[in-house]
């Protein structure tokens, strides 16, 4: 079966649907940025502190490359993977990708509700917040419209399985 690559921004829900869908299907979940936590043996945030950000890319791009066709995964992607080392024509070679389109105010909403400080590009006590994650959709929107399937607003994982049963 093929693989399913979830991608869009930070808090589009790519973990939680992942994680549902792949119990629906029967296929194994799988989160790049845990797998990157768990090669490098340090929280990702550490990591940008430490490494910078481009050695965090160089890192996405090595772990992406693990990923192989016809592995049964459902793939919660970091939300700048698609954008860097031509890593979306990889993830459109080895599967189905699915860009989950949420509107940057309810980003914004549940990124402040959760609070986590496991992003280092997105900081919920910033003033700036909600500009700085437009600006960031507009710049990574090029990369993540060469999805598969979009699917835009909030959604669950029975929206998005409608939508890839085709491609499957």
């Amino acid at each position: 079966m093929k693989n399913i690559y979830l991608i869009g921004m930070p808090s589009s829900g790519k973990s939680t649907l992942g994680k549902r869908m792949a119990r629906l299907l029967h296929y194994r979940f799988v989160d790049t940025d845990r797998m990157i936590v768990r090669e490098e043996g340090r929280p990702i945030a550490e990591l940008f502190a430490q490494k910078g950000e481009d050695y965090f890319r160089e890192a996405e791009r090595r772990v992406l490359r693990t990923i192989r066709p016809g592995e049964s995964l459902v793939i919660s992607t970091g939300g700048g993977m698609p954008c860097f080392h031509d890593n979306m024509a990889y993830i459109n070679a080895t599967g189905i990708s699915v860009f989950l389109d949420v509107p940057i105010e309810v980003l914004h909403t549940r990124m402040l509700a959760h609070a986590q400080h496991d992003r280092p590009l997105y900081r919920p006590n910033n003033p700036d917040l909600l500009r700085e994650l437009q600006q960031r959709y507009e710049s990574r929107l090029p990369f993540y419209s060469q999805a598969t399937i979009t699917i835009r607003g909030e959604t669950n994982e029975n929206d998005v399985l409608s939508q890839v049963g085709e491609w499957l």
